[in-house]
């Protein structure tokens, strides 16, 4: 079973204005000549974590990293003004621009999944390849499965916890009911909420209970961004029309692709990638036995860093 390449610093660290209030975080680490990827982070509002340099072979990839609108390093740190997926596909395009790259290898899971996908729709012409992990198409029945009804009836204890700031005459619609919360004046109810929203998607991110995955969730600074930012997106539909990714799937049709999923995966259910293969055959669906949600679970890191590797096969075939 592959493991992560070794740790990494970044060679170049960018903080790159966008739209007023919004400036992102960028670095690069590998090799400044290597096959550019871009990685994708969830959420939204989930930002980049240090390990997610080290899917790829620091020798061979130029690995860029980037922090979302009101995400992890990026400031204003949760701001939802100017925040929406039209925004951040521009990002992208302006990164790409920025960095003087023509086409790029895009990586991403969960949001980051979907982030990607609605991008390379959109610039088909950029994208080398697609490796994919934890399909979000972000459709109401998805939003619904996990913050209203589904997942609630798999972890019913956790649910409780985050059925707990909401008093019971708003638990019919927990989006609107968190989202009221979270844009609140009140900066602890704000906090309490976030935490709350927070640590119910860590605890289900995993296969098996993982501590140190919850406590990053229940993180003040990756609490209030990832809990406010999604409460945003997802009381506005993620800014997509319904079944976008799928309608539009064809575009995708001369794109090297692999999907990566958990078999188990609480978060994004199986259901998600099985309509995304559906509309786009030519990509590789691989369903990964022992696995959830989490990039961090060892079945999922082995299939990721194979599949970059496969991707990576079709776009820069071997010499001779």
């Amino acid at each position: 079973m592959l493991t992560l390449y070794p740790e990494i610093q970044p060679y170049a660290r960018h903080h790159l204005a966008v739209d007023e209030p919004h400036e992102l975080y960028l670095e690069e680490s590998g090799n400044p000549e290597g096959i550019p990827v871009l990685v994708m982070h969830g959420g939204p509002g989930g930002g980049c974590e240090d390990y997610h340099r080290r899917f790829f072979d620091a020798e061979r990839f130029r690995i860029i990293l980037m922090d979302q609108r009101g995400a992890g390093r990026s400031t204003p740190l949760a701001e939802l003004a100017g925040n929406s997926t039209d925004k951040l596909v521009q990002d992208m395009e302006t990164i790409r621009q920025f960095l003087g790259i023509d086409r790029w290898l895009l990586f991403g899971g969960s949001w980051g999944s979907t982030l990607s996908l609605v991008y390379a729709q959109r610039h088909p012409d950029k994208v080398l390849g697609l490796v994919l992990r934890g399909i979000f198409l972000c459709r109401p029945r998805d939003i619904q499965w996990f913050y209203q009804d589904g997942a609630s009836r798999v972890f019913p204890d956790y649910w409780q916890d985050f059925l707990a700031p909401i008093p019971e005459a708003e638990r019919g619609d927990m989006v609107s009911a968190y989202y009221r919360r979270l844009t609140s004046t009140n900066e602890l109810e704000q906090i309490q909420a976030a935490k709350a929203w927070s640590i119910w998607e860590g605890r289900c991110a995993t296969l098996h209970p993982n501590p140190k995955v919850v406590e990053h969730f229940g993180h003040p600074h990756v609490a209030i961004a990832l809990a406010r930012i999604e409460c945003h997106y997802f009381i506005n539909q993620a800014f997509l029309e319904p079944d976008q990714i799928v309608r539009d799937a064809g575009a995708l049709a001369s794109i090297p692709g692999v999907i990566i999923h958990g078999r188990y995966d609480m978060v994004c259910p199986l259901d998600n990638a099985l309509a995304l293969s559906h509309a786009w055959p030519e990509a590789d669906l691989r369903i990964i036995r022992d696995a959830g949600h989490s990039a961090s679970e060892p079945a999922i890191v082995d299939a990721l860093m194979h599949a970059v590797e496969d991707v990576v096969s079709c776009t820069h075939p071997p010499a001779g």
